[in-house]
């Protein structure tokens, strides 16, 4: 971390509105730095959080909130830049929300998500005294697939009728047609799209069917969401580029089902993107700009396969499937590693998606119970069992509060070991509950929020005495704020 000097304000400079100068001294969440005022009686412990700063900057900012403890200013200019800071590749990097740590050198941002991930679990006070706590596993910077750019195997696009134009754009001069844009949301407005000509977070070939959809949807007069008016029938640009096969997946979300219009769409995609094995239309006619949907198949078999260690998985259109499949490799060989499988152990991988971590596994033990809400992605499991020749794997759809109670146990049979890979939320303090009664002797919680996963471990282990036997954060999404922290825990004897 680069030495910074104290930043001696008095509080009453920090009104909304008024323009400071300041030294940031470390990273915060989200995209944001902080800066720490000399500590005085009436300002111990208080923080400044600026986006788009970086530790070691000295800045001109503009305060746009106070609260007690905090304030946080909007970046006017940067007086003197950090060592830390580098050239964002990507041109839209200042409005996008897509990554909120492009200007910042790839070491620096592992290590503050190295430092993210432990911190969150120390604060929850977990004992990490005899645990192994492993540095950050980062991308390599020098690998095409998988590396700091172009790592994505899964994106969406949005359409919209209000198209958001960058700083750079309006300066530009140019007449812009404001009515259609194709790209991703600016942070903090659902209904203004910037129009990406260029994304690197996905593929080149994923880049040039953005581009081509939208100027032949465009020529064709196909209308965009309005998000406010709710009107226009493009929704969602689904693309799905599996790193291990040459399949390629397009999912148009559209406002209704239109058979004449899929099949010219079709045709188009047939003509100019041979490469697409498959093409889903997802029909959303509700208020929410989601994905979810009746899906309809309109050419191929409405799944695409991709690769982990000696698998091949099947999956959906919203079937979940971690979106960096080369560091998704790694993060599955640290769970397995940590959870020390026996041949005699049976296995409950809880939030199990499209059974990857399941089959990943499965050679290891005696059975694997996979449990997952959306049944598409159960019935992607299955069929990848089916496909690779498991014959240990049982997948369960449903609700993990119902389901995850003494009857799935007796059906079949207490675990020996849980493998819990949650949404960001995290567990329902009652699965929390139902895991500690359960009292399986090794435990493997992946997460991508640390901070619910340091929750949920200390509630299990206050509950049911467990302790922390190893710590691996992992970068799956350089440049942005997000880490992956796999936990390895056992029951106290």
């Amino acid at each position: 971390m680069p030495n910074v000097s104290s930043n001696d304000l008095p509080l009453s400079a920090l009104k909304r509105g008024r323009e400071v100068e300041l030294v940031m001294e470390d990273f915060a969440d989200r995209g944001k730095s902080l800066a720490r005022l000399a500590a005085t009686e009436d300002r111990r412990g208080y923080v400044v959080f600026v986006a788009g700063a970086v530790p070691g900057d000295r800045v001109r900012a503009r305060v746009i909130k106070r609260k007690k403890g905090f304030a946080e200013a909007r970046l006017l200019e940067v007086l003197e830049p950090s060592d830390l800071r580098v050239q964002p590749r990507c041109e839209y990097f200042e409005s996008c929300g897509g990554c909120k740590w492009q200007h910042v050198e790839y070491p620096a941002q592992l290590a503050m998500k190295g430092e993210a991930a432990v911190s969150a679990l120390a604060r929850a006070g977990l004992d990490l005294g005899a645990a192994d706590v492993r540095p950050p596993l980062g991308a390599d910077p020098h690998d095409g697939s998988g590396g700091v750019y172009f790592y994505r195997n899964k994106m969406e696009f949005s359409f919209s009728a209000q198209r958001w134009l960058t700083d750079w754009e309006i300066a530009s001069g140019e007449e812009l047609d404001t009515s259609f844009a194709l790209g991703l949301h600016v942070p903090g407005r659902f209904d203004k799209v910037l129009d990406l000509r260029a994304c690197y977070l996905q593929s080149e070939w994923s880049e040039r069917l953005v581009n081509g959809v939208r100027q032949w949807a465009k020529a064709n007069g196909w209308r965009p969401w309005h998000a406010r008016e709710h009107t226009g029938f493009l929704r969602i640009l689904g693309v799905r580029t599996p790193a291990h096969t040459e399949d390629k997946m397009v999912n148009l979300v559209t406002s209704g089902w239109d058979e004449g219009r899929m099949a010219a769409f079709a045709d188009f995609l047939r003509a100019d993107f041979p490469e697409v094995t498959t093409l889903v239309n997802t029909v959303n006619d509700g208020p929410a700009q989601t994905s979810y949907g009746e899906a309809h198949v309109v050419f191929g078999p409405g799944t695409v396969r991709d690769k982990i260690g000696g698998y091949t998985y099947e999956i959906a259109s919203n079937a979940f499937f971690q979106t960096n499949t080369v560091a998704a490799e790694r993060l599955y060989a640290i769970a397995r590693e940590m959870a020390h499988f026996k041949p005699t152990d049976v296995v409950y991988d809880l939030y199990c998606g499209a059974g990857t971590i399941s089959l990943y596994v499965a050679d290891a033990v005696q059975k694997v119970v996979g449990v997952e809400l959306v049944e598409e992605a159960v019935e992607n499991a299955r069929a990848s069992a089916v496909a690779n020749g498991v014959t240990n794997c049982e997948f369960v759809a449903g609700d993990m509060l119902e389901l995850f109670k003494p009857e799935l146990i007796e059906a079949h049979g207490r675990p020996d070991v849980l493998i819990l890979d949650p949404p960001r939320a995290g567990l329902h303090p009652k699965v929390t509950g139902q895991i500690a009664h359960l009292r399986p002797e090794r435990i493997v919680y992946v997460s991508c929020n640390p901070q619910t996963q340091a929750m949920d471990l200390a509630r299990l282990s206050e509950a049911a005495a467990y302790t922390v036997e190893a710590v691996q954060p992992v970068d799956m999404f350089p440049h942005t704020h997000h880490v992956e922290s796999v936990v390895g825990l056992r029951l106290a004897e």
